[in-house]
């Protein structure tokens, strides 16, 4: 065997075997004092599963999106070193357009509003 095939026997049953314990060695007894909310150490005021709100996961969702076509435009400044820069620009363009696109529609629906 190469070493490449030796790490992930390795790592495949050492990872089986911590998800065996895993499921095996806790205890598992839930009582009332478990299963009550902790709000630093005061009685909870009020239900723990109470729903979030659509537009908080929204807006989480948006953040995101943004945040990951950053990560993608990081390497366009190298994207001139490639045998077709245009094509690169273009797609980085066509990205681009396709998120402000989306904004505009949530802006416009009205989905960005956080208050009623």
């Amino acid at each position: 065997m190469n070493l490449i095939s030796t790490v992930i026997f390795i790592t495949m049953i050492l990872s089986t075997i911590l998800a065996i314990i895993s499921f095996w060695l806790p205890l598992m007894s839930p009582d009332q004092e478990k299963l009550s909310p902790y709000e630093c150490g005061f009685d909870p005021l009020g239900s723990a599963r109470l729903p979030f709100s659509m537009r908080f996961f929204l807006i989480a969702i948006l953040f995101l999106l943004f945040d990951l076509e950053i990560a993608l435009l990081l390497p366009l400044p190298w994207g001139d070193q490639l045998p077709l820069p245009l094509n690169t620009f273009l797609w980085a363009v066509l990205v681009l357009t396709l998120l402000t696109l989306g904004l505009i529609y949530e802006w416009m629906q009205g989905g960005l509003e956080w208050a009623e």
